[in-house]
């Protein structure tokens, strides 16, 4: 009971400096966390992204088989994608993950290649949480690129097709409040799957 009331407190203190940025910054480079429990996204049944420019990390764990989101769009976007994983103290990272963006009939336009990228530590200043950043298409965490309207999926996929990702998508940080206080219920339950000090496997 004492380590769950621990617990809440470290979580209600991420929120308030949350807050506190989203309110008096210009800029925060945060994005709303969401959390997939579905283990499968097939080609023909994607994740649908919705407002494909408001930032969001998606966290999602591959099970045997690629993942596949959809992004629909009626007008032109800036497009923003890139891929990390949680570190867990001093584990090295244990799964690298790649994503392909694709266009409507599934043609490959973009490679970001994470089995040949350095993926280097992050800390993420506002959730106060160390990640493994990987590749992006963009730069910094913002979108370098206009995408057409149109039809577009993203394929994350590694090797063995397994392990826990986080795909953050978009570069415009927008939270309603509904959207805070849906980060009360939310992180916590992403920090004891995604940090689970257990699944450090190696050093």
């Amino acid at each position: 009971m004492c380590s769950r009331k621990i617990q809440l407190i470290r979580i209600m203190k991420k929120l308030l400096s949350i807050a506190f940025l989203i309110a008096f910054t210009t800029q925060a480079y945060t994005h709303k966390p969401i959390l997939n429990d579905n283990s499968t996204y097939p080609a023909d049944a994607p994740y649908e992204i919705e407002k494909p420019e408001i930032s969001k990390a998606i966290y999602s764990t591959l099970t045997g088989e690629p993942h596949y989101y959809r992004i629909q769009s009626e007008v032109d976007f800036d497009f923003y994608a890139g891929i990390l994983a949680a570190k867990i103290g001093e584990c090295s990272l244990n799964s690298k993950f790649s994503f392909e963006v694709l266009d409507s009939e599934f043609h490959k336009i973009y490679l970001a290649d994470g089995e040949n990228f350095e993926w280097t530590p992050w800390y993420e200043k506002f959730g106060k949480q160390w990640y493994w950043n990987g590749p992006e298409i963009g730069q910094n965490f913002a979108s370098n690129e206009v995408f057409k309207a149109g039809t577009y999926y993203i394929k994350v996929l590694n090797n063995s097709n397994t392990g826990q990702y986080i795909m953050a998508v978009g570069d415009i940080e927008k939270f309603s409040f509904t959207d805070i206080v849906g980060l009360i219920f939310s992180m916590g339950d992403i920090e004891d799957e995604f940090w689970d000090a257990s699944k450090c496997t190696s050093a």
